[in-house]
C-alpha cells in the first residue's frame, strides 16, 4: 500500500512518463511552429503587396492548425470526421495546384506567378476567383477537423476573416490593373464557393 501511495505521488509531481512525453512533444510543436513561422515572416516582408499581412495572418491561422492537431491526425483513419478531414485537405491541394497552373499558363505572369498580365477567367476562375485562398480555408478547415477545440475554432474564424480581407485587397488592386474588365468578372463569379460565396 505504501509503495502504490509513493507512486501516487510521484506521479503528481510531474514524473510520471506519459506527461513528460506531452510537454517535449508540446515543445517540439512550438519550436517548429516558430522554425516555420519565420520564413513566413521574412517571406511577408520582402513582398511589396499591400494584403501581405492579412496573407501573412492566413498562412499563420493554417500553419497554427496543422499544430494543433498534428497528434491526432491520424487517430480513427475512418471515422467519418477523418474522412471529411482528409477529402477537404485533398480538396485544398487539388485546388491550389490547379490555381497555380492556371495563373501560370493563363496569366501570363511577369515574373512572379502574382504579377499576372492578363486576366485568368477560365478553368477554377471561370467560378471562383480566388482559388488559392479558398484553397487555404479547405486547408484549415480540413486541419481544424482533425482535432476541433475552441482554440482551433479561432484560428480557423482568424484564417477566414484573413482570407477575406486578403481578397478584398487584391480586388482593389486587379481593378486598378484590368479596370471594367474585372469589374464585370467580378459580377460573374463568387468569391471562395462557386455559386454561394
Amino acid at each position: 500500500m505504501c509503495a502504490l501511495g509513493s507512486k501516487r505521488v510521484k506521479e503528481t509531481k510531474g514524473n510520471n512518463p506519459t506527461i513528460q512525453l506531452r510537454k517535449h512533444q508540446t515543445m517540439i510543436y512550438l519550436i517548429l511552429f516558430f522554425v516555420f513561422s519565420t520564413p513566413l515572416l521574412i517571406f511577408t516582408f520582402m513582398r511589396p503587396h499591400p494584403y501581405r499581412f492579412s496573407r501573412f495572418a492566413a498562412f499563420e491561422s493554417v500553419l497554427g492548425l496543422l499544430f494543433l492537431g498534428a497528434e491526432v491526425w491520424f487517430y480513427e483513419p475512418f471515422s467519418l470526421r477523418q474522412i471529411i478531414s482528409w477529402v477537404l485537405l485533398l480538396g485544398s491541394l487539388v485546388l491550389a495546384v490547379y490555381g497555380f497552373y492556371m495563373l501560370r499558363v493563363s496569366g501570363e505572369p511577369d515574373g512572379d506567378v502574382e504579377n499576372t498580365t492578363q486576366l485568368v477567367t477560365t478553368g477554377i476562375y471561370r467560378y471562383i476567383r480566388h482559388p488559392l485562398y479558398g484553397s487555404l480555408i479547405l486547408l484549415g478547415a480540413g486541419a481544424f477537423l482533425k482535432s476541433p477545440s475552441f482554440l482551433g475554432a479561432g484560428a480557423l474564424m482568424l484564417l477566414c476573416l484573413s482570407a477575406f480581407i486578403t481578397a478584398k485587397i487584391e480586388e482593389e488592386h486587379n481593378l486598378d490593373q484590368f479596370g471594367g474588365e474585372y469589374r464585370v468578372y467580378m459580377e460573374k463569379t463568387k468569391m471562395f464557393i462557386p455559386l454561394l460565396f
